[in-house]
This record gives C-alpha cells, structure tokens and sequence, in this order.
C-alpha cells in the first residue's frame, strides 16, 4: 500500500484525532467536542470544518496559497483569544504527531510512517502559513485598539458594568509594592 492510499484510507480518523487534540487545548475542550451545533458552538463548528478543509488540501497535493482560507479559519480563532504564537500554530505540526499515530497503529499502514518526510515538509509548509496569518490577525487587532483608544471609543467600550464597580469597591483598593 502506498502512502497516499493509506492517508486516503485513514483520513477519518486522522481527522478526528486532529480535532480532538485541537479542541483540547480549549478550557471549554468538553463543551467544543461535543456540541455540533455551528449557532451554539461557533469555534468547534469552525475548528472542524477549517481542519477537514486543510487535511482535504495536504492530501490532494495543493499549493500553499490555497490553504489560506482555511487557515484563515482556524487561526483567526486562535488569535483573538489568548493563545500565545505558537499556541496558536501548534495544532499544525501536531498533525504529524497525529498520523503517526493513526498510521502506526495499524500494522498493515505502520511501515509507511517512515515515507512520511516529504508530507512533513508540507505540513511545515502550512504551520508557516498559519503563523503568517497569526501575525496578520494580531496586527489587525492591535490596530483596532488603536483605533479605539485614537477614537475615544474605548470609554464605552472598555468602562466596566455596575456589577463589576461593585465588587471592587467591596474588596477595596488595590495595593501596589
């Protein structure tokens, strides 16, 4: 059996390894898994579908520049969040970790693994697009703040609710050494 047969054949399960190990990495991992629901669940609806978009690409052999839009769709996520850079990126490279795995645990695949050098450089290839687009994201939401604070717009934005002015004052002022 060649490589790319087996990756065909074991595209399912490499898959759903690759999403769970990326949802994991969420404080609300339970909550991500096991909800399907795209309303209720934006971020493991997007995690999904951008993950089954970017393994679809690396199997058929696609260019960098056609990851983009799944990249996009993935990374955007991790961006505004509170992931460091490589945080956020890490779920790309875990992918060789993943199919590894799947590969290595079937004994009729687990030879292939070690024709596995070309696919990594590809997968290299596309965690440098990701942390490209990390650093696009961030600027973008630096910019914004700017914006808000140039603007004004941070004193709506930023002023907090009555409930939280509340719970301040009944804890007192905060020292600072």
């Amino acid at each position: 059996m060649r490589l790319s047969e087996a990756l065909q054949e074991k595209k399912n399960k490499i898959l759903a390894v690759w999403v769970e190990r990326t949802l994991d990495s969420y404080a609300a991992s339970d909550f991500f898994k096991t909800s399907r629901d795209q309303i209720a669940n934006p971020i493991g609806a997007n995690i999904r579908a951008g993950l089954a978009s970017i393994l679809e690409l690396l199997l058929k052999g696609a260019q960098t520049d056609e990851y983009t839009s799944a990249l996009d769709q993935v990374v955007r996520i991790r961006a505004v969040q509170e992931f460091t850079p490589s945080q956020a990126v890490v779920p790309f490279l875990e992918l060789k970790w993943v199919i590894r795995q799947v590969l290595g645990d079937d004994k009729k695949t687990s030879s292939l693994v070690y024709d596995l050098a070309e696919f990594d450089c590809e997968i290299d290839r596309v965690a440098l697009a990701a942390f490209d687009i990390y650093a696009k994201c961030r600027e973008q939401l630096y910019q914004v703040r700017i914006q808000e604070l140039k603007s004004g717009s941070y004193i709506l934005t930023d002023t907090p609710c009555t409930s939280s002015l509340l719970r301040e004052r009944q804890r007192g002022p905060v020292k600072i050494n």
